[in-house]
């Protein structure tokens, strides 16, 4: 039932981890933050540039599974300044439209790497074949 997900062009792992776990109709993404494929920060100490890439990355993985934003049951978001929140909020209006997801937003001291401003880690539902 456990299947581990790889998607090429995400970006070096930098500990033990795999980018999601689907489970059954579940998957579980890891916290993902605003890198390339080499493991550059794309947009250093721009939370909404970050939240961009994030979701790219975020679409590429629900891609590979065939699930959609839609299907996001579930979203943690850390800032690092949780004055940002009010500049991430419309590109997550934009990206989910009319699905909300549950959500939970804190602040914490740091991310992985001091540019990072935001990491982003949710939960999916994956449809039955559409």
């Amino acid at each position: 039932m456990r299947q581990e997900i790889h998607v090429p062009g995400l970006g070096p792992a930098i500990s033990h981890y795999t980018e999601a776990v689907r489970f059954g109709d579940l998957l579980y993404m890891s916290g993902l933050v605003s890198w390339d494929a080499e493991g550059k920060v794309v947009a250093p100490h721009d939370a909404v540039g970050q939240t961009r890439q994030i979701f790219k990355l975020m679409k590429a993985i629900l891609d590979e599974v065939g699930a959609g934003f839609e299907d996001v049951l579930k979203l943690n978001l850390f800032l690092t300044d949780i004055n940002d929140r009010p500049r991430i909020n419309p590109i997550r209006q934009e990206v989910f439209g009319d699905a909300k997801p549950a959500s939970t937003l804190v602040q914490v001291a740091a991310l992985v790497y001091p540019e990072l401003c935001l990491e982003i880690e949710s939960i999916v539902g994956i449809p039955s074949k559409r």
